[in-house]
């Protein structure tokens, strides 16, 4: 199974850039389909309230439950003092899977990490260059997965993403996608040196090409073990956790 793990949908409310406006699905899973991937992880946009964004993910899921996971989006500073409430609903009654939280936004809270500690979910962290947090989250909460994307940057720092590779050799729970990787001897390294179960397909869709990116992988040359892994494999074995979880296709 083929499962890309970061994706946008809905609309935001920045109207600032793509990214808090408008993530619209209808050409990515053609794209997607095109590219044999099988299920796609979404979640909001940018948005000032993310409790409705939420709302509305798992509303799109539900409209297409054969091809969509959904992980709930939370502010660290708007959402002070919810959190729990929030994943709570997000898992119980929407049947979430997984939190979102960017940098952007604000720094990741213990209130976040508690609760995903709760719920037994992963939490997928843009830290927008700011990897040296691994090592205070890996300590910290070392029960719970944190996926940090872009190989730590999807501003094409190579600074960053070299470092991050460190904490994926050291650290059990510190996990990265491929999403938006651009120096593709960087992640080659990655793979070399951390080892394919560390390494998750994403496309950031739906503003990135899925079948690009999945073009990635393929040239990484992995041996089938290793290619199921990152394709699919590796993001399953960690949202399986979260229960009432079904992969059913």
């Amino acid at each position: 199974m083929i499962i890309d793990c970061h994706c946008h949908a809905g609309k935001g409310d920045g109207l600032t850039q793509p990214a808090d406006t408008s993530a619209p699905l209808g050409r990515y899973l053609a794209r997607a389909r095109e590219a044999n991937i099988d299920r796609t992880i979404i979640f909001a946009a940018f948005s000032d309230g993310y409790r409705l964004a939420n709302r509305e993910v798992a509303r799109i899921v539900a409209g297409n439950p054969d091809r969509l996971f959904g992980f709930a989006f939370v502010h660290p500073v708007v959402d002070k003092g919810r959190v729990e409430m929030m994943i709570r609903e997000a898992v119980v009654s929407l049947g979430l899977v997984g939190i979102k939280v960017h940098r952007h936004d604000g720094r990741i809270t213990r209130e976040i990490c508690e609760a995903a500690r709760r719920y037994r979910l992963p939490v997928l962290y843009d830290v927008m260059g700011e990897v040296s947090v691994a090592e205070i989250l890996a300590h910290e909460y070392p029960d719970v997965p944190f996926i940090i994307p872009h190989l730590g940057s999807f501003a094409d720092d190579w600074k960053a993403q070299s470092a991050l590779i460190d904490h994926l050799v050291r650290h059990r729970n510190i996990f990265t996608d491929t999403a938006g990787v651009r120096r593709f001897d960087i992640l080659e390294e990655a793979v070399k040196r951390a080892g394919a179960r560390k390494i998750l397909f994403g496309s950031d869709g739906p503003w990135l090409h899925p079948g690009v990116e999945i073009a990635k992988i393929e040239a990484l040359g992995l041996n089938p073990e290793d290619r199921a892994a990152v394709l699919g494999g590796n993001v399953l074995r960690l949202v399986s956790r979260v229960q009432g979880f079904s992969a059913v296709a």
